[in-house]
């Protein structure tokens, strides 16, 4: 049975893929997945989550829409440059991240809206932990 992903390991497959370089596959992130996560996910693993399948796509698209030009420069700013050009793409991926999650509320609010829910019912305290021995 495949390994499903921790939230942390989506996170760093989000990461490899902002500062991907490249023809990117399915196949090939697999495998870049192996250093950073210690396993090699399947295709359909990775599509499974939202997060990783929109980078992913991001990622294809700008690498169709913008070419990487041969850079000719000091090996500090060929550096720096492409920290910025990650950098970047970190932040367009998370800001549609952002803008899906603001999607997502909207939706939720419309609903308990709806439901006749109150401010006050939405904004109680989670109940707290108790962290005490269990009995088994």
């Amino acid at each position: 049975m495949a390994k499903h992903l921790a939230d942390r390991d989506i996170e760093r497959v989000a990461e490899i893929l902002d500062g991907w370089k490249g023809k990117l596959t399915w196949e090939a992130l697999s495998a870049a997945c192996m250093p950073v996560i210690h396993t090699a996910p399947a295709r359909q693993t990775l599509a499974r989550s939202v997060r990783i399948k929109d980078a992913f796509k991001a990622v294809k698209r700008r690498l169709r829409d913008e070419p990487e030009p041969a850079l000719k420069a000091a090996p500090s700013m060929r550096v720096a440059s492409e920290r910025i050009a990650r950098l970047t793409n970190e932040n367009e991926r998370l800001k549609a991240e952002n803008s899906r999650l603001l999607e997502q509320f909207v939706v939720w609010q419309y609903n308990a809206h709806i439901r006749g829910l109150a401010d006050t019912d939405l904004n109680k305290q989670l109940p707290g932990i108790d962290r005490g021995n269990t009995e088994g």
